[in-house]
């Protein structure tokens, strides 16, 4: 069988590519990007549309001459042909995703809009009830800053910053922290609460509520799309065994 790729010094065949695909770890990436293709391939673009995306991907990767083509070309292997392919191969994912997904963002958004809401609060952890009360008083009546008594009493990775976290997402929050920190003001000291062996005192610094703009609508679109693609890959896997 004659060679398939020249790589200095080597010389491969398809058996032996396959090979190195495998031991690179290099196959399951192949498979999505198969797949990916094979999705969008029916998408189609106007002129005006593929001038864009040429254009963008040639500015993308500071290609700004013939000279930088043809090396461009040379380095990755490709034609011409691949690269045109390629400069609108996001172009037709974006219409994919639009045309599956694009109708119902709002929905989709609106049933997980406490997912996307960022938090930024303080915290204060500790396994004494008696040291949570007294830190809560301290801190009510003005005797000592929340950052202080979190420097010097709190267990949590986040005392030597004052117990402030974030911006964080509200989902990645305890469900109870997560209900009441939503259910207070900003600045308002809430008193010890008990989770486990554990007692917090807590403080709403800032919420960041959620908005679908351009950029959530893109975030949403993305999720959606990668949350597709690996069902059809493990769907495909668990056909293929």
């Amino acid at each position: 069988m004659p060679p398939v790729i020249q790589i200095d010094p080597h010389t491969l065949k398809e058996a032996e590519i396959l090979t190195l695909l495998a031991g690179y770890r290099l196959l399951p990436q192949l498979r999505r990007e198969i797949l990916i293709s094979k999705t969008v391939a029916a998408k189609e673009c106007t002129p005006s549309e593929i001038a864009t995306a040429r254009q963008q991907f040639y500015s993308q990767h500071q290609i700004k001459s013939e000279a930088d083509l043809h090396a461009w070309l040379n380095h990755y292997g490709m034609t011409y042909e691949q690269l045109e392919a390629l400069a609108i191969r996001e172009l037709k994912i974006e219409k994919f995703k639009q045309a599956t997904w694009g109708h119902r963002l709002e929905s989709h958004f609106l049933t997980h809009k406490s997912e996307f809401s960022l938090i930024t609060y303080s915290i204060i952890r500790t396994s004494s009830l008696e040291i949570a009360q007294e830190l809560f008083f301290r801190i009510q009546a003005g005797e000592q800053t929340f950052a202080e008594c979190a420097k010097e009493y709190s267990t949590s990775s986040e005392a030597p910053n004052g117990g402030l976290v974030g911006p964080v997402p509200l989902s990645q929050l305890h469900p109870t922290i997560a209900k009441m920190l939503t259910e207070t003001q900003p600045g308002q000291l809430l008193p010890p609460i008990n989770l486990g062996e554990w007692y917090f005192i807590l403080r709403l610094e800032k919420f960041f509520q959620a908005q679908l703009d351009e950029a959530m609508r893109q975030q949403l679109l993305s999720s959606l799309f990668e949350t597709w693609l690996t069902e059809q890959l493990q769907g495909k896997l668990a056909h293929e065994l």
